[in-house]
């Protein structure tokens, strides 16, 4: 049976704990030796396009950049005959896509994994990035630890929040009342075994003796638009050392990037002792390469 990764949810936890031993072991297995990954990026990144590729380098494989206007998704060709065309040449396709359900038509479509990148409504790798800078903090054991999300409610929020559950932690996010979670979101949290998954609207109480404050952006790309209408909205939500000295005496802070400095996040926090930004950053390659390495072991097995 063929696996793909479009939510950290497609994993159980304890699938989701064999991808974050293989993302920390020091010898890969080379599942990708002389064969080839199709990435998609209809978005452009920095640290997703480059750790990916270096993911797959390191598995021994060979990735392939595909621009917007190489495959023009239901444009030139439809999501479906884009993934059976790559699956042709390829062992893996890896999306970054505005619509998550493009991604699932392409799961739907062809018999290698399909790894979501980003979409519109989650980013897995991130939140498995995420798990490796907390774990590294605070050990491989997090049930009861916090984690508490200030800001947007966003894919990247949702996707960590999941991830999170599935550790056993405490998660509540402080978000305005029109950019908060959906309650069938949090009763997914509680089900993957969340310790609680709540909300509240109060940035001050919600950071009160959390072990982790995690922020992004106030509007992600392709939203510049709304940035105006935005920026009042989330005035009270950016994450400051007033803020952060709410959380617990060791919390760390955690900011998936890029920042729009002095805006979600002020220097000082970012730049400061407690910030863990680019640790996260450098755990998007191991994450990516983990989530590779047994995706497609697991795909083979299964066939």
């Amino acid at each position: 049976m063929t696996r793909h990764l479009l939510e950290i949810d497609d994993l159980n936890a304890d699938e989701l704990e064999e991808v974050l031993e293989r993302c920390t072991a020091p010898h890969p297995a080379r599942v990708l030796d002389g064969r080839g990954a199709a990435l998609i990026f209809q978005k452009p990144s920095n640290r997703t396009r480059n750790s990916t590729e270096m993911a797959v380098v390191e598995l021994g494989g060979h990735p392939i950049y595909l621009k917007p206007d190489e495959v023009d998704i239901d444009g030139r060709e439809t999501a479906e005959d884009v993934a059976r065309t790559l699956a042709c040449y390829h062992s893996v396709i890896a999306a970054r896509v505005f619509d998550h359900t493009v991604l699932e038509r392409m799961a739907g479509a062809v018999t290698i994994p399909v790894v979501n990148l980003l979409s519109d409504l989650s980013h897995p790798l991130q939140a498995i990035a995420d798990l490796l800078t907390i774990r590294a903090e605070f050990g491989p054991q997090l049930g009861g630890r916090s984690v508490t999300w200030v800001g947007d409610y966003s894919n990247v929020a949702r996707s960590l929040g999941l991830a999170c559950s599935m550790q056993g932690m405490r998660i509540r996010f402080s978000c305005p009342e029109a950019y908060q979670p959906p309650a069938e979101d949090l009763m997914r949290m509680a089900e993957l075994g969340a310790d609680w998954a709540e909300y509240d609207g109060d940035p001050q109480a919600a950071a009160e003796g959390t072990d982790v404050l995690v922020t992004d952006a106030w509007y992600s790309m392709g939203q510049e638009e709304e940035a105006a209408l935005r920026k009042p909205i989330f005035e009270r939500y950016r994450v400051d050392q007033a803020l952060l000295d709410r959380a617990h005496d060791d919390a760390i802070f955690m900011h998936c990037l890029p920042a729009h400095r002095g805006e979600e996040v002020t220097n000082e926090v970012l730049d400061g002792p407690r910030s863990r930004v680019w640790p996260e950053a450098a755990n998007r390659q191991p994450a990516a390469r983990g989530a590779l390495e047994w995706l497609v072991g697991a795909s083979e097995a299964g066939r």
